[in-house]
């Protein structure tokens, strides 16, 4: 079948190595990083077209962040400056806050429009759309607000070509597009003017329209580009830029040789387009100058290092590009790496010899991962051999390499690279976990998680290889290698070492150790697994404990000694050695299972079961599907351990699994929205010291119904106050004696307790986390957070 291995997700590329992250010294070459993390869940950016609000906002974006909740979602205002190539942030404005918005859009009249969704959540079958505009005594584009919002109406093929000319520097570039679209679809005529605009204007967005618009004829007409050709020697860099662009986007040859010196101008804007179009245009001539290009910019500026390798993968000559392996030219080198990477090139792994470990680390991603250079793999692989090495990015490659590749050589490799002491215990265990998986490995890539389909191996030829090298494997001072060891030697059905695994179980003082050579035995079905699971049930350590109860279905054992094992276990077991017995009660023959089942119903309605084990019991109970046993369960359930209560999943929750929920979960997404020990999202409070203000079932309570729990500062509510008024606002405080509320006054409003009549809390953002995820994950969840208690 399709095996999908559970731990396959424990390295996520796109965290682990930080790619969201704007750019850092190391960060990944082929990739444009973001410009800046820049607030959550946008919904809508517009960027003022001009003649929008007022001089004020001239020349902003505005974005929309949606939090779902209206005291918390905002529309901010931003703008950038230019930074070489590209653009860096300049400044933001906090616009507004207080409604919901879903979308925003100027209108004919200038003013930001936005859809309201007021509280969110739920099908209410009705909203609101709000004007949002400057006071009258800001508005300083009136006259200009007015002229534009005719103008928007106006049928434009009345108009003559006159008319349309000068409105191609008229201040709104809604009113320009429109321009310059009919005068395109003028013919000669419009041509003329399009033509006189670029060359005669002294307007600068009236020229470059007329660039976008003579391209759009000359899609039809190439010849009308050539007047584009002079403007790449005008004396506006951006005019010169665009003409670029749009000489690119038409392929336009004659351009070629003019493009070529675009790439020593002074604007490092003109020459990012110009690489472009030199690429669009394929122009062989270009390939030295690119590289020339590539050289001065020594990898400074990411988006001209962009421009010129894309210019180069699209000319596709090759012979120059691999040429470069031994250049001694950095950027050179990682330049052409990188166009080997998007032509998915074999010869890309003539610089797997580069002494560079960030070139190696680029090479590496290139041929592992996406797509990948399956031609690479085997020489990836090799760079297991090398004791220079030691970048997680390249070693975890060359692992998935070796498996990937299926040779005995790069198993042989894998082998070794187990054994080197002189590796971090997670790399070499996930060689290990590689080799275990060697005969049917995961579906998924076991880096980037992408999908590469089914394999099946003989496993001979991995069992004769390794089985040399267990004894010293197992002989390790580490014991996590030796828990690694053992799951080679069960899931590959290696039981030569039995021996070995029963002295470390009697000896080796690691209780993680001792679990997992016994759960090795009881996989390998050792014919002693009988005696060992007996000593396993009195280990001190409850990790052992745990193991061996999972193992009990091994043995036949009859309902008496059955009983024997299971009522001690609910006396005075931990809480997952009694979890581990629900779940293989559940496992094993309902003619053995039924009696201490049916028991232990009885202990829980008689309050002698811990409720850290009611979820555990009631699943074990329902897998079952016995009448007998759901009778029994549903009088247990009406005695408060109802599902709708959730009062199961309080207790008995795994920490480390919890957390995962919270960070990893696709379908909670707690993390985007919540932030621990500064990571995360800033939607909801920061949860650092959770269990310090809420308890247990508070924490359900807020994660069950949302809306029932408001954090200071993070949701808003409606007061009846006892004298008739109304107040609404965002919640400050709350104590015993008053609420403190922001509204639209300038001053926090305090309401004493005994006015209030009645109270109601605004819909939270966040979805009820019962609908969502299982029970078993909201206990998981629970026991992580209760563990929040600050430092």
């Amino acid at each position: 079948g399709k095996y999908v291995d559970p731990k396959n997700n424990g390295y996520k590329v796109w965290m682990d190595e930080k790619l969201y992250l704007p750019r850092w010294e190391g960060q990944a070459s082929y990739i444009i990083p973001p410009i800046r993390n820049f607030h959550n869940g946008p919904t809508g950016m517009q960027y003022n077209p001009g003649a929008g609000l007022g001089k004020t906002w001239q020349d902003k974006f505005f974005l929309v962040e949606f939090i779902g909740d209206p005291a918390r979602s905002h529309i901010w205002a931003f703008d950038l400056k230019p930074d070489g190539a590209g653009f860096a942030f300049n400044s933001e404005v906090d616009v507004i806050s207080g409604v919901l918005p879903t979308g925003i859009r100027f209108g004919p009249d200038g003013a930001l429009y936005l859809a309201d969704w007021i509280n969110g959540w739920g099908t209410k079958n009705y909203g609101r759309i709000w004007k949002l505009d400057v006071r009258a005594d800001k508005n300083d584009l009136a006259k200009e607000r007015e002229i534009t919002r005719q103008l928007m109406q106006t049928n434009y093929s009345d108009l003559s070509r006159d008319s349309l000319g000068t409105l191609l520097s008229f201040m709104d570039r809604r009113i320009r597009q429109k321009a310059q679209f009919e005068l395109a679809k003028r013919g000669r005529g419009g041509y003329a003017v399009l033509e006189s605009t670029v060359l005669e204007s002294s307007n600068q967005m009236a020229r470059i329209h007329a660039i976008w618009g003579i391209g759009q004829m000359a899609q039809e007409t190439a010849s009308r580009a050539e007047i584009l050709v002079e403007l790449l020697e005008d004396n506006d860099p951006e005019i010169v830029a665009q003409s670029a662009k749009i000489l690119g986007d038409l392929a336009y040859v004659p351009a070629g040789e003019k493009l070529l010196l675009l790439l020593k101008h002074e604007s490092l804007r003109v020459r990012f387009f110009g690489a472009q179009a030199l690429g669009r245009l394929k122009y062989d001539a270009a390939v030295e100058p690119l590289l020339e290009l590539l050289a001065e910019n020594a990898d400074q500026d990411v988006y001209i290092r962009h421009a010129g390798v894309l210019a180069l993968s699209r000319i596709g000559s090759t012979e120059p590009i691999i040429a470069l392996s031994n250049h001694p030219n950095r950027s050179l080198r990682m330049a052409a790496v990188l166009v080997l990477r998007r032509l998915a090139h074999p010869e890309i792994t003539r610089f797997l010899n580069d002494e560079d470990p960030y070139i190696l680390e680029e090479i590496a991603r290139a041929i592992n991962d996406d797509w990948s250079i399956p031609e690479g793999l085997p020489q990836l692989a090799a760079l297991l051999d090398r004791s220079d090495i030691t970048s997680e990015v390249i070693l975890r490659r060359a692992i998935n390499a070796a498996l990937r590749t299926g040779s005995m050589e790069d198993l042989d490799r894998l082998i070794a690279f187990s054994l080197r002491t002189d590796m971090p215990s997670a790399l070499r265990g996930e060689a290990l976990a590689t080799l275990g998986g060697w005969h049917n490995p995961s579906v998924l890539d076991r880096v980037d998680g992408r999908l590469r389909g089914e394999v099946h191996r003989d496993s001979t030829p991995v069992i004769d290889r390794v089985s040399g090298k267990l004894p010293e494997l197992l002989a390790a001072s580490d014991a996590e290698i030796i828990i690694g060891t053992a799951e080679v030697l069960r899931r590959l059905g290696i039981n030569q070492f039995n021996t070995n695994l029963k002295q470390l179980f009697t000896r080796h003082a690691n209780e993680g150790v001792r679990a997992s050579v016994l759960a090795a035995l009881g996989g390998l079905n050792d014919p002693e697994i009988g005696q060992y699971l007996k000593k396993g049930m009195q280990d001190p350590g409850p990790q052992v404990r745990t193991a061996a109860i999972g193992l009990l279905p091994n043995l036949d054992l009859p309902e008496s000694q059955l009983a024997g094992i299971v009522t001690p276990i609910f006396g005075k077991g931990t809480t997952g050695e009694q979890q581990e017995m629900l779940r293989t009660l559940a496992a094993m023959p309902l003619i053995k299972s039924e009696p201490p089942l049916k028991k232990l119903i009885e202990e829980a309605a008689a309050n002698r079961i811990a409720p850290e084990v009611i979820l555990d019991l009631i699943e074990a109970v329902e897998s079952t599907e016995s009448e007998v046993l759901l009778t029994d369960l549903a009088a247990l359930k009406s005695q408060g351990y109802s599902t709708d209560a959730y009062k199961e999943v309080l207790y008995g929750g795994r920490w480390w699994q919890g957390r995962e929920v919270f960070n990893s979960n696709a379908a909670a997404q707690c993390v985007r929205c919540h932030a621990v020990d500064g990571a995360g999202g800033q939607v909801g409070p920061a949860l650092d010291n959770i269990a310090s203000i809420l308890s247990r079932e508070e924490i359900l309570e807020s994660l069950i119904e949302p809306s029932a729990r408001i954090a200071p500062g993070y949701g808003s509510v409606t007061l009846n106050l006892k004298d008739g008024e109304t107040v609404s606002g965002l919640l400050l405080e709350e104590n015993k004696n008053r609420l403190l509320l922001k509204t639209a006054e300038a001053e926090p409003l305090a309401i004493p307790i005994a006015r209030i009549a009645t109270r109601t809390n605004q819909p939270s953002a966040m979805p009820p986390m019962g609908r969502i995820i299982s029970k078993r994950e909201l206990r998981d969840l629970i026991e992580y957070l209760s563990s929040l208690k600050g430092k």
